[in-house]
This record gives structure tokens, sequence and C-alpha cells, in this order.
């Protein structure tokens, strides 16, 4: 059987009696709007756009104001929507984290560049997302290229302009205005915060009146069997960046709520060959150790209660050429 495993709490009887947590990727149906709602409410949707590492995930982190998206060195870790939802005044800003844009090579590269563009499509307001470092790259300019067939409203938000001199960042805002015609153009870190509330100023005045769309103590849309199984695939990408292809996944197979208040969850993390599964487990199952206590901890942190986190690790070739795969991760599976 090609498969390990690694836990880091006890198991007891009591665990298969435990509720099981929902299974779909966007199972969450949405709310009736709420009696206590304040007056004159207002909600839209925000895709954020942009090439891979250009800093997307950390931005909606910050501008939701906890974490909702994984982020990881390792370009192309996004690989579905996420929507993170922003409460700013009587706005409920629903901020949409796309796959990075870049160009595919193989089936999965297709379905997550299909699904960012698809995000840019639905969404009332399109923000551009730039690394300023990197400038205007081959990549940025064949996104804005296409962007410019896009109906919504855009801005252009420059990002790492904690290290980026003044005058390349202004030089750089004008020659991408040159391409499209940006409504607005934003500088921010993405790290640091800075300039993220004139964003969400300027958001809350744009998107439409109408009830508000979620829970307001409702900080995303993703199922914790889903986010559990994102936080899992951070750590692993974290400790093996160097050493394992991005070309790996992490599924949440079972959540089980225990009598005690704490949690049973068990992850099966596939791989397309022996040798990743070896790099994986590490010596003497060291690796897949510390990836477990990385996402344990977060875990407890974000559902507040412990965590028994048990991790499976299976090799399934050509894992990225199954269509059920692609439904787990909420992505159409390309022909």
């Amino acid at each position: 059987m090609n498969e390990n495993t690694t836990n880091d709490g006890p198991m007891d009887e009591d665990d298969d009696n435990g509720f099981q947590a929902p299974t779909g990727r966007f199972d969450m149906p949405l709310p009736e709007p709420l009696p206590e709602m304040p007056a004159d409410t207002k909600a839209g949707f925000i895709a954020l756009i942009g090439a891979p590492n250009a800093g997307k995930s950390t931005l909606i982190n910050q501008l939701v104001g906890t974490k909702v998206s994984i982020v990881t060195h390792k370009v192309q870790t996004t690989r579905t929507i996420v929507r993170g939802v922003a409460m700013h005044g009587a706005a409920q800003l629903v901020f949409i984290d796309t796959p990075g844009i870049f160009k595919p090579k193989r089936r999965l590269d297709r379905a997550m560049v299909d699904t960012a563009w698809g995000g840019a499509r639905d969404a009332d307001l399109i923000a551009l997302l730039v690394d300023a470092r990197k400038g205007l790259t081959e990549e940025v300019e064949n996104i804005l290229k296409r962007l410019s067939s896009q109906q919504a409203p855009k801005v252009l938000i420059l990002n790492k302009t904690d290290v980026a001199k003044r005058e390349k960042l202004l030089q750089l805002a004008q020659k991408i205005n040159e391409f499209v015609s940006f409504e607005e153009t934003f500088m921010v870190s993405a790290l640091t915060g800075d300039g993220t509330e004139t964003i969400l100023d300027y958001f809350a005045s744009k998107v439409p009146d109408g009830p508000w769309l979620f829970p307001e103590d409702q900080p995303s849309d993703l199922p914790l069997r889903i986010l559990a199984a994102e936080i899992t695939r951070e750590k692993l990408f974290e400790r093996l960046h160097e050493e394992l292809p991005y070309i790996s996944t992490v599924e949440t197979e079972q959540w089980q709520a225990r009598k005690d208040g704490s949690a049973r969850i068990e992850q099966t993390i596939y791989v397309e060959r022996d040798s990743q599964k070896s790099i994986v487990l590490g010596k003497r199952g060291q690796t897949i150790k510390a990836i477990s206590q990385a996402a344990r901890e977060e875990l407890s942190e974000i559902i507040e209660a412990p965590v028994h986190l048990f991790l499976f690790v299976k090799v399934r070739e050509n894992w990225a050429d199954d269509p059920e795969r692609y439904r787990e991760m909420g992505l159409e599976f390309p022909k």
C-alpha cells in the first residue's frame, strides 16, 4: 500500500460518533439578509488578479484581517478561488483571491488560469496586483492585453512599495496605465498593511447598494475542511519548497468533533511518485512530523480548540488528470 501516516493525538472509541464536517467546495449557501443590518448597506465582489507571487494572498489576508488564503514563496500555490469577506462601514467587500495568471503548460495549469479569469469576469470590480520590484514583466503584459476586454471597472495596485523606490513606482504606474486605463492606482505593502485602508475606503464607495451576502463575522466562504487542507499544503510547501514539485495536493478525508471539544482530522497528501513520497516522509518520518506539527498548531489557533491531526501520504500517479481531484479543489476539469 502506497501510504504512510503520522499523527499528533490519541485515537479513542468515541471518534466515530463525532460531527462530520461539510464536504463540498462551495457548499455553504448564502444566508438570507440579516435582520440587524444597518440601513443603506452595500456589497460587492472584487477580483484580485495578477502574476504568480505578486502577493495576492498576502494582500487578501491583510484586507480581511485574518488568514483566508495560504501564503508561500512557491509560485502557483493558490489553485482555487478563495473568497475573503471584509467589513468596512456599511459595506461588505468580498475579495476573490484567484490563482496567479501565467502561461499554462499542463492541464492543472489551464484549470487554474481559467479559474482566475472566470473570477475576474464575474466580479463587480477588478484589481490588478503587480509586484513593484519585478515591474512590467512579460506575464504582466499578457495579463494587461486580456484585461482590456474585461467590462468591470479596473484599478491597479502596485505591491511591495516598502522595498521599491518612489520614482520607480511612479514610472511603473504610468507605463502600465498606457496599456489599460485604470480608474485608480494604489501603492501598498501587502506585508506591512501600509496603504490598505485607502483601498478599503475606495472599494466601499464603489460596490453596489444591496444586502450583505455573508454573516458579518464570517471572514471566508471556504469550508473548514478545505481551509484545513490548504493550511497543511502551505506547511508542506514551506518545508519542501526546494525539493517537492508543486504538483502535489492535500485533501481532508475526515473531520470529527470529539466530546472533549477537540477535533480529530484525517488528511491525505497526494504525490505522483514514490520518490516524492520519500521526500515528504523524510528520514525516520521527521519531515512529515514537522509538517503535521506546524499545521496542527495553526489549525488549533484558527478553530480555537485542540486538534489531533493524522496525515497520510499516498502515491496517486497522474492525479492531475483525474476529474474528481479537480472537483475537490473547486476547479473545472479542462478537456
